[in-house]
């Protein structure tokens, strides 16, 4: 449940209406026609989902785990020491190599817990795919304030380093405490930011306008939690190397709803206002709704909507005066 109006779906609407039928039909004919042999360039190719805590980031990998056989790629997860996201310069020059020269393992889906790390500037050409999933700040930060303590059903045994601490949410707001204070909002933006020192300052603007930068040149594809479906759809026509079968996998299987997050309780509209007053909320917020409507503008150019059910556009473009003639 989302606790802040999305902007209308008009924004992904607004174009596709106007879309003949016959797309619809044409569309799920080129999805169709995706189920090709992949050629040696699809063998090369890495992704990397350098994924925020607490976006449904396990429910999507649970995704690519399932697809890898079938699909013929291998799947690695970034254990990082305590979760750090930011990595020694000489981890950041092992894992360059590492993703670059590890043949046996490409193609390849690598996910965890790190910020975006720009290959270039180890002097390499060909880059990697970045895609991420990013929510609303305040829904995070409640699912992560109450994962710490009571953890989740998806692995319901282990201790969790807050665990006995019964405080909710909204007594936590309310007395000023450190594990819902508006810095621990701080957390999507310097994920996409990256290894630099100004990422990681709270509030920075600098930092804001990097993220921003990245999302929009760095990154293939950024969904959001509250439309995850789509998302996966998307990365499907996108990429079927990786994704092809994940919609149907996303919703008839099992393991894509698996991870909530237990005793979670909303927060009351006091806390919300509370933390709203922030800078850092406020900046934040800027940077999911900037993330939501670029996912929106892409989604509106790839897909319409018929009945209740959004359909894949077939190719839109073609060939032709095509010089010298044999």
């Amino acid at each position: 449940m989302s606790y802040f109006p999305l902007p209308e779906r008009a924004i992904a609407r607004h174009e596709v209406r106007e879309i003949e039928q016959r797309h619809t039909q044409d569309g799920l004919r080129q999805r169709d026609s995706l189920a090709l042999p992949a050629s040696d360039g699809e063998d090369d190719v890495v992704i990397i989902y350098n994924r925020v805590p607490k976006t449904a980031s396990t429910s999507f990998t649970n995704i690519a785990y399932d697809l890898c056989g079938k699909n013929r790629y291998h799947v690695l997860h970034i254990n990082t020491t305590k979760n750090n996201p930011v990595m020694s310069i000489q981890d950041q020059v092992r894992f360059v190599k590492n993703v670059t020269q590890w043949r046996e393992m490409k193609p390849a889906f690598y996910h965890g817990h790190v910020s975006f790390l720009d290959f270039t500037k180890f002097g390499l050409k060909r880059k990697p795919i970045y895609i991420n999933v990013i929510r609303d700040p305040i829904e995070r930060l409640v699912s992560y304030y109450y994962f710490l303590r009571f953890g989740d059903d998806y692995r319901p045994g282990l201790r969790r380093r807050k665990q006995g601490d019964k405080k909710t949410f909204d007594e936590c707001v309310s007395a000023g405490g450190s594990d819902c204070a508006p810095e621990k909002l701080w957390l999507q933006i310097p994920f996409f930011c990256g290894h630099y020192s100004e990422c990681w300052n709270a509030g920075s603007q600098w930092a804001l306008e990097q993220a921003k930068y990245n999302l929009v040149n760095e990154y293939l594809l950024v969904g959001v939690t509250e439309e995850l479906e789509d998302f996966v759809m998307m990365l499907e026509a996108a990429l079927p190397r990786f994704f092809r079968g994940a919609t149907e996998l996303y919703r008839t299987g099992k393991k894509s709803h698996l991870r909530k997050t237990s005793e979670k309780k909303p927060p009351t509209k006091e806390s919300i206002a509370k933390l709203q007053q922030s800078a850092i909320w406020k900046m934040e917020n800027e940077f999911y709704e900037f993330a939501l409507e670029q996912f929106q503008f892409v989604r509106a150019h790839a897909v319409r909507e018929k009945d209740g059910e959004l359909y894949l556009l077939a190719q839109n473009f073609f060939y032709e005066k095509i010089y010298p003639k044999n």
